[in-house]
């Protein structure tokens, strides 16, 4: 008889080892968010939130102006025919 581990007991290992990889990983990114990474203050985000809120805006309105012109334009060419 060879002793040595069973399937089972190679497979629960593996599980084991892949958990501590998994728990590492997320340990590590908590830590980084903590230490090392550098939160805006609130008057930055909220500059930055107004430049978002203004360029959708201006974003939404240029292609609903293009939708419109698109539109007619399309219903020029449809009536000629």
């Amino acid at each position: 008889m060879v002793v040595g581990s069973s399937p089972t007991t190679r497979a629960h290992e593996e599980i084991r080892n892949q958990m501590g990889k998994i728990v590492a990983f997320v340990q590590g990114s908590i830590d980084e968010l903590r230490t090392k990474v550098s939160w805006p203050g609130y008057s930055e985000l909220q500059g930055s939130s107004v430049l978002v809120l203004v360029a959708s805006l201006i974003f939404a309105l240029l292609i609903g102006l293009i939708d419109y012109l698109f539109k007619n334009g399309v219903s020029v060419i449809y009536q000629n025919l």
